[in-house]
C-alpha cells in the first residue's frame, strides 16, 4: 500500500532541535504566514528539513497559495541535501502518479537513497517495486533483502512477506524464523508453510505442529498434507 504522500507533523516535531523553534511555534499556532517565512529563510540558506517544511506548506496551501510544482521543487531540494523523509515522501510522488506523471525510473534512486538511510517504508516499498518489476527487471532477491530490512525494523506489512518471499526463493533457514514469527501470532498459512518445510525436511514432529496449527486454523491445504505425511503417527 502506499503512504500517503505529503509530510507528517513529525517532521515538525525534529525541527525543533535544528534552531526552528520561532517557526515551529508559528506552525502550532496555525500563524502559517509567519511560519513560512521563518522557514523560508532557513530553507534558503540551504537547511534540509526547513525545505522539506516549505514544500509541505506549498503542497498543502498553508500561508501561501497551494503550489504543487513549488512544493515538489522545495521537497526535491531537500531531497538533495539528504533528508531521508523528502527523499522518500518524493520517491513515493513519482511512484503513485500524484501531482506528477507515474516515472518508476525517477522514483526508483530517491526511495534507495530513503532505505539506505533506514527509512522502513523506502524499503518496503522498494521491494514491492523489485518484486513485481515496476520500472525495472524484477529481481525477488533483492526484494527479500529490503523486505528483511524493513521487517527487522518492525514493518507489519513486511513482517508478514519476508518469509513467504524466501520460501520462493528456497532458502528454508531464512523463511522459518518469520514463518514461525507469524504463524505464533495466528497466521494459519504461515503455519502450513512450516508444515511444508519440515515435512520436505523430514522433521516430521515439527511439521505435525505446524500442519496440525493450519488445520485448526482452516486452512484448506493443510488436512492433504497431514495425509500425504501420514503426520497423524508422530
Amino acid at each position: 500500500m502506499l503512504k500517503k504522500i505529503f509530510l507528517s507533523l513529525l517532521l515538525f516535531s525534529s525541527i525543533f532541535a535544528d534552531g526552528l523553534e520561532q517557526a515551529l511555534d508559528a506552525f502550532k499556532a496555525k500563524e502559517y504566514k509567519k511560519a513560512l517565512s521563518l522557514y523560508s529563510a532557513e530553507a534558503d540558506l540551504g537547511n534540509a528539513k526547513a525545505q522539506a517544511a516549505v514544500s509541505y506548506f506549498y503542497f498543502n496551501g498553508l500561508g501561501t497559495m497551494r503550489d504543487i510544482d513549488q512544493g515538489i521543487s522545495w521537497l526535491t531540494r531537500a531531497a538533495q541535501n539528504g533528508n531521508e523523509i523528502a527523499q522518500f515522501d518524493l520517491g513515493m510522488i513519482y511512484l503513485s502518479g500524484q501531482h506528477v506523471n507515474q516515472d518508476f525510473t525517477k522514483a526508483l534512486p530517491w526511495l534507495e537513497q530513503a532505505a539506505d538511510a533506514n527509512h522502513t517504508e523506502a524499503q518496503y516499498n522498494l521491494a514491492l517495486m523489485y518484486y513485481q518489476g515496476d520500472g525495472i527487471d524484477s529481481n525477488v532477491s533483492k526484494a527479500a533483502q529490503y523486505l528483511e530490512s524493513a521487517a527487522q525494523r518492525g514493518h507489519p506489512q513486511a513482517e508478514a512477506t519476508v518469509g513467504r518471499i524466501y520460501m520462493q526463493l528456497i532458502k528454508f533457514d531464512k523463511a522459518i524464523p518469520w514463518l514461525e514469527k507469524n504463524a505464533k501470532a495466528g497466521d494459519a498459512g504461515a503455519a502450513y508453510l512450516l508444515g511444508e518445510i519440515y515435512s520436505s525436511k523430514e522433521e516430521f514432529i515439527k511439521a505435525k505442529r505446524w500442519t496440525l496449527q493450519a488445520i485448526e486454523g482452516g486452512h484448506a491445504n493443510a488436512p492433504a498434507l497431514w495425509e500425504k505425511y501420514d503426520l497423524a503417527k508422530y
